[in-house]
């Protein structure tokens, strides 16, 4: 069961650094290889996964980007957010959610879609105080619901930054991957006062997130916009059918 979690993180790792939704894969894997866990207890391992393996993919691709560092300027925001989220987490009905995610993934991919010039071009928007708040009320939304569900929410991330600020997908791909950090961070916090993470297996599978998530994130840099606009694409298809199963089917 070990090896088995070992390389779905690994999996997980390289499909997160690509553009996100990783969680999809380790976490429903952590379940079934431990069906005496607690969510608690999965969530805390699979983040304890994620913010490795998303903070290595963000150091290399913010390495390559230079404005990156200055989304750094909203990480707090991005924490504080997901701390928020992971406390209600328990409060929320997912019954409710799913479809709300589902169809905002679906808008999304058909603006993508029948968009084909948005996010292939390097040119920034003005940098104004309606946009500085829009990022701020974007960052906070998507990271209480990253502490609050997860899955997409690197996919949400750079439709924000793209839409908001201008620029391309892989600028803004490394963007997503700092505050995606930090919303890691954040749900950690919180899971860990008030979840019993195993530290031992979590960090196990964080080696093999990491070896994922640089292999990702060179693929990224390789290929460039081109390739995020059609792997978003295919993780909204994916993703609008895993919700859809589990709210009808499961």
């Amino acid at each position: 069961m070990l090896a088995v979690m070992l390389v779905g993180s690994l999996v997980a790792g390289l499909i997160d650094a690509l553009i996100g939704g990783g969680g999809l894969i380790l976490l429903p894997l952590i379940l079934i290889c431990n069906p005496q866990f607690s969510n608690a207890q999965a969530l805390g391992v699979n983040k304890v996964a994620a913010i490795v393996g998303t903070g290595s993919a963000a150091f290399t691709l913010g390495a390559k980007v230079d404005s990156a560092r200055r989304s750094l300027r909203y990480a707090p925001l991005a924490l504080v957010g997901a701390g928020l989220g992971a406390l209600v987490a328990s409060n929320v009905d997912k019954a409710i959610m799913r479809p709300i995610i589902a169809v905002a993934l679906v808008l999304v991919g058909a603006f993508v879609l029948f968009k084909p010039s948005f996010g292939q071009s390097s040119t920034r928007y003005p940098h104004t105080t309606v946009r500085v708040v829009a990022i701020c009320a974007a960052v906070l939304a998507i990271g209480i619901y990253d502490g609050t569900f997860g899955p997409g929410t690197g996919v949400f991330f750079i439709m924000a930054f793209t839409s908001i600020r201008g620029g391309d997908f892989l600028e803004n791909a490394a963007w997503a991957k700092i505050a995606n950090t930090f919303t890691n961070l954040g749900a950690l916090i919180v899971f860990s006062f008030h979840g019993e993470i195993l530290w031992g297996l979590g960090l196990a599978l964080a080696v093999a997130n990491v070896i994922g998530a640089q292999i990702g994130a060179r693929l990224v840099m390789a290929k460039g916009a081109g390739m995020l606009r059609i792997l978003i694409l295919v993780l909204v298809v994916v993703m609008s059918a895993k919700l859809g199963y589990d709210q009808f089917l499961a």
